[in-house]
């Protein structure tokens, strides 16, 4: 099973630059030597959220969960970087109860 309506994910411009490539952020700094060591940049960051919802869109949904909030997806598979290569990749996904938009939660490397 695909993520549900992957085609109309969300992924907020702060997730990206103020978590994911941020450097200083005491729980995201090690994911922005992860993705900029691929190419990805704060001031190109859409390229980021772009290729997360491709991701989701790519790979099959490893993990469902449910809760009284909503539903949480796991999606593992290759992610084609900024600079061309592959990495493995997992993205977290959430669609909040009496909604059908996935929201972007967090992605990290993936060892393989």
């Amino acid at each position: 099973m695909k993520l549900p309506n992957y085609e109309h994910a969300t992924v907020p411009r702060e997730k990206v630059v103020d978590y994911l490539l941020s450097t200083t952020h005491r729980d995201g700094r090690h994911k922005a030597v992860f993705f900029g060591g691929f190419g990805f940049a704060p001031d190109n960051w859409q390229a980021l959220a772009e290729a997360l919802i491709r991701h989701a869109g790519d790979h099959e949904v490893a993990k469902e969960e449910d809760s009284p909030f909503g539903i949480r997806y796991v999606v593992d598979g290759t992610m084609t970087m900024a600079d061309g290569r592959d990495a493995l990749v997992r993205t977290v996904w959430f669609i909040d109860a009496g909604t059908d938009v996935p929201r972007f939660v967090t992605a990290y490397p993936l060892r393989g």
